[in-house]
């Protein structure tokens, strides 16, 4: 097969958040599969400090503030330069403990729900309407098996990942026609060095291996898995393998 039949068969993911441990595991785990990257985070130097400068053959770095709707032009225009962007994971995102719910400020509320549910809206805006043009399309968003059922200190962030899980669902249905495919991931605890930090004395042993989200949400990406469009995903343990 010519190298330019190939590369016009490459399929394109958009990572939101890819700075942060989670997202270099998922770009990894897509990179490995073959796709271009289109790694978006707040600070393009964060992004180049992340992945060594210019990164791998196949990637565009966008540095971009998804809470602004005005700076997702960026995003657009990598959108737009592409071939078409068939997968869009929504990674951007922040925890909160702190405050119960009687003092949490306005200014809490406002930054949790921007981080987690409004940076989740504008990517949207920014990607699907190519996926709808293609009449296909993957998009996976991110919550926390932690959204479940409130905690005590945590409701501001339960609440905000509580959008995302019914973000997800509302999308599932309003694209399925377009045979665009939507999850929610909800990870429980992640092993970053961040939670051990944070954790030092906490059993870490059913911790998840941010490998192992990145390697399913791969898996969520193949058409196979269309059938669980619309589902919230809790993800816990430490995989075998």
């Amino acid at each position: 097969m010519a190298a330019g039949m190939e590369q016009s068969m490459q399929k394109t993911v958009v990572i939101t958040g890819a700075a942060g441990h989670l997202g270099r595991a998922v770009a990894q785990a897509f990179g490995a599969a073959g796709y271009r990257r289109i790694l978006v985070d707040l600070d393009e130097h964060a992004l180049r400090d992340a992945y060594g400068g210019a990164g791998a053959a196949g990637t565009t770095f966008v540095g971009a503030d998804l809470t602004d709707a005005n700076a997702c032009a960026a995003l657009r225009a990598a959108v737009e330069a592409s071939d078409g962007v068939e997968v869009l994971c929504n990674i951007a995102g922040a925890f909160h403990y702190g405050a119960p719910v009687h003092e949490t400020s306005a200014e809490c509320w406002r930054r949790l729900v921007d981080l987690n549910a409004l940076t989740l809206i504008h990517a949207a805006g920014a990607v699907v309407p190519s996926m709808q043009r293609a009449r296909s399309g993957v998009v996976i968003n991110v919550g926390a098996a932690g959204h479940l059922s409130g905690k005590a200190h945590m409701g501001v962030y339960a609440a905000a990942k509580s959008a995302v899980a019914r973000l997800t669902e509302s999308m599932a249905e309003e694209l399925r026609a377009d045979n665009v495919r939507v999850f929610c991931a909800m990870p429980d605890i992640i092993d970053t060095p961040a939670n051990r930090r944070d954790m030092p004395e906490a059993d870490t042993s059913a911790w998840t291996p941010p490998e192992a989200i990145a390697r399913l949400m791969v898996l969520l990406a193949d058409p196979a898995a269309a059938l669980l469009s619309g589902a919230s995903l809790p993800l816990r343990g430490r995989p075998a393998i």
